[in-house]
């Protein structure tokens, strides 16, 4: 049977390090404010890297974060949905093209900017030759201010899979028919529903609650066995 793990920001060891990125995605859908549920609202967790929108007329249109109408925002999603797989989810928030900011300091094998996930330059060459399933790093546009500056890289991280509706709370409402949002807090003891799991990727965010980044054992072995820190992993459950 498949193992599964959670994977977070080893504060102590980023601490140490002392580094600091600071960061968004140089295009964005905007916020949607839906009619049906009176809701205005962005989702996070959903990242494109590798999609480059500057080939739209409309790229503009993605620059500015903002909430829009929900029928307008349909039409910019509508826009960009030939540039990602068909079955990728693109809800309000969801971020393309390289993380633009800045940075300075040193980091280890991998850091964080709140849920993204960058790894270095070297820790990634290392990973690719580990032969691990669905491992795509991206170039960042992050301006260091020091001479020599470490090559941070995004990994792409795909929302697949799902928590299992066991750790959903009962009283939570069904998710919006019109826009999708299903609003719940991310529950103390995770499940996975194991049905849902893709079997073709080592790393992989959860597809309904997409800041959780999971990865394979074969994930986890790897980056213990190269001794690359960042990550703490807690093992998690399916069901």
């Amino acid at each position: 049977m498949s193992r599964f793990f959670w994977m977070r920001e080893d504060r102590a060891v980023a601490d140490k390090y002392g580094g600091e990125a600071h960061g968004s995605h140089k295009w964005g859908l905007p916020g949607a404010s839906c009619s049906a549920c009176g809701v205005t609202w962005s989702g996070a967790g959903h990242y494109f890297p590798s999609v480059d929108l500057s080939q739209l007329p409309e790229h503009r249109e993605f620059e500015k974060a903002r909430p829009e109408p929900f029928p307008e925002f349909v039409r910019l999603r509508e826009l960009v949905r030939p540039l990602v797989d068909p079955d990728s989810q693109l809800p309000p928030g969801t971020g393309f093209g390289p993380l633009v900011g800045t940075a300075f300091g040193k980091f280890p094998a991998f850091a964080w900017i709140i849920d993204v996930l960058l790894v270095h330059g070297e820790a990634m060459e290392r990973l690719q030759a580990e032969e691990l399933r669905g491992i795509h790093a991206c170039p960042t546009a992050l301006r260091f201010r020091q001479k020599s500056p470490p090559e941070l890289l995004e990994l792409q991280v795909q929302p697949r899979g799902r928590l299992h509706p066991d750790c959903v709370p009962l009283d939570v409402p069904p998710p919006c028919p019109t826009c999708g949002r299903h609003a719940f807090r991310r529950p103390d003891e995770p499940i996975l529903d194991a049905a849902s799991l893709p079997s073709e990727l080592d790393l992989f965010r959860v597809g309904n609650f997409a800041t959780m980044v999971i990865g394979t054992e074969r994930f986890v072995d790897a980056v213990r066995r190269l001794e690359l820190d960042g990550i703490t992993f807690r093992e998690l459950p399916t069901r």
